[in-house]
């Protein structure tokens, strides 16, 4: 059962502002997940947009509320636009996530992850532990894009999980989402551990990809609220995951598993998120 929330927003306020304001969201995403993305933004109240040649970044970017960066799919071209886009949100005050898909599976990722820290400040860093990892340490064990199952978060290693979350955000100023089996989502003083979802979520591509885009459109809506916002994201998708299962069928595979998931998010009322919030603070 969820706990008295120690904030001064709600989830279902959070989910009500994304879907009051509509924000427009700048995605440099990977062709992999492109469609869902765009889809689980327009679910959850937001309105995407993508343009990854740096012709373009920057003006989409000034037009937008906030921006997306995901590596999963790399291409020198693309790692300049990134760079471009998450300048020009910086100026302009934008927020900006940084989703390092597959950080340690190559030189290239790792690096382009590294740099676009380095270079830009990010609002929220959210990917799976082995990839927050390899971005915190300078080395991981990644192999492709799934987290390696020796760094899986558990019941018996949360508490030190949660304090590495703590220290990365401390080091970059940003909120850390760390997501598997038991989520967190920590600020430097603060972590939600979150046990939504379901196991067939990593039965499909892209579950991550369209948590970081929904995730963008929260902090854009609530942007005094970052640690809440990416919180109420991380949730919504859990939950909508475990909604989305009651659904099935037995005829009914991970392709339907899928179209249910952003059926689940369009369907989801602030009640329900406030209802079925399942997490506790450390």
């Amino acid at each position: 059962m969820s706990e008295i929330l120690q904030q001064d927003i709600s989830f279902g306020t959070i989910l009500k502002r994304v879907r009051e304001l509509c924000p427009l969201i700048h995605n440099i995403t990977n062709y992999v997940t492109v469609n869902d993305c765009a889809n689980i933004l327009l679910a959850c109240g937001g309105s995407p947009i993508m343009a990854d040649d740096i012709a373009e970044a920057e003006e989409i970017t000034s037009i937008c509320g906030g921006l997306n960066i995901n590596i999963g799919t790399l291409n020198y071209n693309t790692v300049k636009s990134m760079k471009a886009a998450g300048k020009r949100a910086n100026a302009l005050g934008h927020p900006v996530l940084l989703d390092p898909v597959g950080a340690g599976a190559s030189e290239l990722r790792t690096q382009t992850a590294r740099e676009l820290i380095d270079e830009i400040d990010f609002a929220v860093i959210r990917g799976n532990v082995s990839e927050i990892k390899t971005l915190a340490l300078g080395k991981g064990s990644t192999k492709g894009v799934d987290a390696d199952i020796a760094d899986k978060v558990t019941e018996e290693t949360l508490d030190s999980a949660v304090s590495f979350a703590k220290r990365f955000a401390e080091e970059t100023g940003a909120v850390i989402a760390v997501t598997g089996a038991i989520d967190i989502v920590a600020d430097k003083d603060r972590a939600f551990c979150i046990r939504n979802g379901h196991p067939m979520m990593s039965s499909i591509t892209g579950t991550g990809c369209q948590l970081s885009a929904m995730t963008a459109a929260f902090i854009t809506a609530a942007p005094h609220h970052m640690l809440e916002a990416a919180a109420a994201a991380t949730i919504a998708m859990g939950l909508c995951g475990e909604k989305a299962f009651e659904r099935l069928s037995a005829l009914d595979g991970n392709a339907s598993y899928r179209n249910y998931i952003i059926d689940a998010v369009y369907r989801l009322t602030p009640e329900d998120l406030e209802r079925g919030a399942n997490y506790e603070m450390r």
